[in-house]
């Protein structure tokens, strides 16, 4: 019994241990980079492996001596905000990010819906097709994107970016969609078209309530996609009236620059978004499947 206990208590010691440790790995990039937006001068080559602190040193002997702590500054705040154009690029990434969610959401959904709860010729090909278009990378397409993009004048437009993260949001999502409608009993279709409800409102009255939890994680994945992606936008985009959040603060690290610090409060700035968004949608998040409805 002893011998039990002395192994439980042991896996349970090991246990926490690797808990840490795993803590430590997941969280320290994350407390580095909050540390780096609040620490004084533009480069991050001097700063501390101990975050905030008041910027002292401790000599350890005589020839190792190490930096504890890099000060506290809101000067990279001040800086984003007065001497850049970070709320334009600010606003036209939430513009971006807002319609192709919105626009995910309700294609994706819809074809989910159909998908799932109608037979019509070539069905299978259809899905096939979506999940063989998923499999290959979206660079692949990227001259036959500039060039369809070029002849409808998408180019240099917010809307051309949507129209790209759209289309390739769709064939996946619509999958994944599809998948969890098909858990959902037919026999809450069967009693709305009894009743006298259209398909539509089938869908919109029914289906939608009760996939509710799968329709949150689309949109916040559809929400978060945009925000930081580089590629696309450096592709489209050519006005500075234009740029995103990534053009916009991958221009403070380039050959020329050299403003991590102005870098990380940008993109801590940037983290807001994605917390008021969570704080909204996380109950949904994490209902269970089985609660949504009855399944078949």
């Amino acid at each position: 019994m002893k011998i039990q206990n002395s192994v439980r208590t042991l896996n349970l010691t090991f246990s926490y241990i690797l808990f840490v440790i795993i803590s430590l790995i997941v969280f320290y990039p994350l407390v580095y980079v909050v540390s780096a937006a609040f620490a004084p001068g533009n480069s991050i080559a001097n700063l501390s492996i101990i975050p905030f602190g008041n910027g002292h040193t401790i000599r350890l002997s005589s020839d190792l001596t190490i930096a504890v702590g890099n000060g506290f500054t809101l000067d990279h705040f001040k800086y984003l905000f007065t001497k850049t154009d970070y709320w334009m690029w600010f606003k036209n990434t939430l513009f971006v990010a807002l319609w192709t969610t919105a626009l995910t959401v309700v294609i994706s959904s819809l074809s989910a819906y159909v998908f799932s709860r109608f037979r019509f010729a070539f069905k299978h090909s259809l899905l096939m097709s979506l999940l063989v278009l998923q499999i290959f990378p979206s660079f692949v397409g990227m001259i036959a994107i500039y060039v369809i993009l070029m002849r409808i004048g998408g180019l240099d437009t917010l809307w051309g970016l949507v129209l790209i993260y759209v289309s390739g949001n769709i064939p996946y999502n619509t999958w994944m969609v599809k998948s969890y409608m098909d858990t959902v009993s037919k026999n809450l279709d069967e009693a709305a078209r009894i009743d006298g409800a259209s398909h539509f409102r089938t869908f919109a009255t029914i289906i939608l309530p009760v996939t509710r939890p799968i329709i949150t994680f689309l949109a916040v994945s559809s929400f978060t996609g945009p925000w930081m992606d580089f590629i696309f936008p450096k592709m489209v985009l050519r006005s500075p009236e234009k740029q995103t959040l990534a053009l916009g603060l991958f221009s403070f690290v380039t050959d020329k620059k050299n403003e991590f610090t102005n870098f990380a409060a940008g993109a801590l700035v940037v983290a807001i978004p994605f917390v008021i968004f969570f704080l909204f949608s996380q109950k949904a998040m994490m209902m269970s499947m089985s609660t949504a409805a009855v399944k078949e």
